[in-house]
């Protein structure tokens, strides 16, 4: 168990955190439904609280947090608002995107709880974290599947 490797374990889970806010925030630009709008700046915020504790864990520490979003998200959102406006935004392909991106970020929480190198109160933060996260992604995952249900 080594500090830097707390920081930088907290520091890629701020990042994705981050690129998560950001993808929810676009989602409710994207969106065609009051509900959804709600629903996705709601978890935007929700979001950028999470990694706003997480920072708060790596300042504690002694280190420097990250405080933006990964470059390989800002270019998958440059990406999706393309092809969006080249094809029709609608509510389905929105929500489609959107729970593509939470698996990614649940998947990433997962692989550092499984993390053994850790510090136990690293690792008690990052457990907090990912209620929220696996929550978001448990939302997402039943709204896309009533979603294509009704198609």
């Amino acid at each position: 168990m080594s500090k830097d490797h707390d920081i930088n374990t907290l520091n890629s889970l701020i990042e994705t955190t981050l690129d998560s806010a950001d993808g929810y925030a676009e989602a409710a630009k994207d969106a065609k439904s009051a509900l959804l709008i709600s629903l996705f700046t709601s978890r935007a915020t929700e979001r950028s609280a999470t990694a706003s504790t997480l920072q708060k864990c790596v300042r504690a520490i002694g280190g420097e947090p990250e405080d933006e979003g990964t470059v390989l998200a800002s270019a998958h959102r440059m990406f999706v608002n393309l092809r969006a406006s080249l094809t029709s935004k609608n509510n389905t392909a929105v929500v489609d995107e959107v729970e593509r991106g939470e698996d990614h970020i649940k998947a990433k929480f997962e692989d550092a709880m499984k993390d053994t190198e850790i510090s136990p109160a690293i690792m008690s933060a990052i457990a907090m974290a990912y209620i929220s996260v696996r929550n978001g992604h448990n939302q997402m995952r039943d709204i896309k599947k009533a979603m294509h249900a009704g198609k």
